[in-house]
């Protein structure tokens, strides 16, 4: 089995590597410092098991997995995030809270080893990374994957979500990138205060509001700064106005 070790601390990586010596069935092929050299070891690789710190540089352990389409099974090392933590624990995720001993260390193996390859470990990993995304410090930005490279967006340069079938289409001034999310789970990770759900397909940034024209029956448009007209249903156009304090 293979295992890929994933933290910018050099001394993290070496202890998860020298406690690893002691399972000969599990052969570490490869150290990274980052979330993006993480991701192309995976891909290159199809580990068995990755080791994954949480706070890294450029992005972090949470938006490192979400880039992955089928994600291994996940060991987490991290220091101390109380967020994190109570994810971990909420969705029965092992994780070793940095510095960790061997003893901890191998209850964590023997826990991987004995449900290794079972369907709710793929299913767990899905649902910690929804509750991961209500953290503050996961609300900032989204990271994408298109064309293969990884973009960073901030959350205020997002105009507004559409949905596109199993994607969310997030829709900036430099153009539109597809999220393997749904609108619900934007819905409930944005500022409730900067983003309105408007209609069940569309989600506005109320800072690119222009204006709101009357459209058909009781449905609205929110012209958007960029000239965009977003549909607003009966529910939306009330949500809207509470935001704006119209």
């Amino acid at each position: 089995m293979k295992a890929i070790i994933i933290d910018d601390e050099p001394l993290a990586r070496t202890i998860v590597r020298e406690y690893l010596e002691s399972y000969p069935q599990i052969d570490s092929v490869q150290e990274c410092n980052d979330g993006f050299e993480g991701i192309k070891a995976i891909q290159n690789s199809q580990p068995d098991l990755i080791f994954l710190d949480i706070q890294m540089p450029k992005i972090n352990g949470f938006e490192m997995l979400e880039l992955l389409e089928q994600p291994p099974s996940v060991i987490f090392t991290t220091a101390f995030d109380e967020y994190a933590i109570k994810a971990f624990e909420s969705h029965a995720v092992d994780y070793l809270l940095k510095p960790f001993s061997k003893e901890r260390f191998d209850k964590a193996m023997q826990k991987w080893l004995e449900k290794n390859g079972s369907a709710s470990s793929k299913t767990t990993t899905k649902e910690l990374l929804e509750t991961a995304a209500m953290s503050p410090s996961q609300q900032h930005r989204v990271v994408v994957k298109t064309a293969g490279k990884i973009k960073i967006i901030p959350i205020e340069e997002i105009n507004y979500l559409e949905a596109a079938d199993d994607y969310v289409k997030i829709q900036t001034k430099e153009g539109s990138f597809l999220k393997n999310k749904t609108m619900s789970y934007f819905e409930q990770s944005l500022d409730t205060q900067q983003f309105v759900r408007t209609h069940r397909s569309y989600i506005v940034n109320i800072h690119q509001v222009t204006r709101i024209d009357p459209y058909e029956k009781d449905n609205h448009l929110a012209i958007l700064k960029s000239g965009a007209r977003i549909p607003v249903s009966k529910t939306g156009y009330v949500k809207l106005k509470s935001v704006l304090g119209l």
